[in-house]
């Protein structure tokens, strides 16, 4: 379920994030992709950005409910998509889910990985490419 009364951070509140909420968010984002390896397979390996010129594609952020500005993984899914995943399930008491626009999402992705491409894992359902998810503990560093 998309939390709608929340604002994703913004650039200033992801720039003063400290190494404490970055490994506070590495532990939250292995934790959601083992939870989300229930409802889909995630590749093993990263694959282009997914910010072309061509927009077909939903954005969404999820965040720690405890501390909104902690952005836990990216969501990048293709708007043709299967039915919806169990958010609610996935996201339990501890995680938000945000809808954020093409520019908002690649603000946030290139503060957080300043590196140009290959970001995104690619993930499936029923062996179909349903979209891509960047992950927390993939941070190597900010601008």
């Amino acid at each position: 379920m998309l939390a709608t009364s929340l604002k994703p951070p913004t650039l200033e509140e992801v720039r003063k994030l400290t190494m404490l909420d970055i490994a506070i968010m590495n532990g939250l984002a292995d934790s959601l992709r083992n939870t989300l390896k229930k409802y889909i397979q995630i590749d093993p390996y990263t694959m282009p950005d997914p910010f072309g010129s061509e927009d077909e594609y939903n954005y969404s952020v999820i965040l720690d409910r405890q501390e909104p500005r902690r952005v836990v993984a990216m969501i990048v899914s293709k708007m043709e998509t299967l039915p919806e995943l169990p958010w609610d399930d996935i996201l339990g008491d501890r995680f938000i889910r945000l809808s954020l626009s093409r520019t908002d999402a690649n603000t946030i992705k290139n503060e957080l990985m300043p590196k140009d491409t290959n970001n995104f894992y690619q993930y499936r359902r029923s062996g179909k490419v349903n979209g891509y998810i960047m992950f927390a503990f993939q941070i190597c560093g900010q601008r």
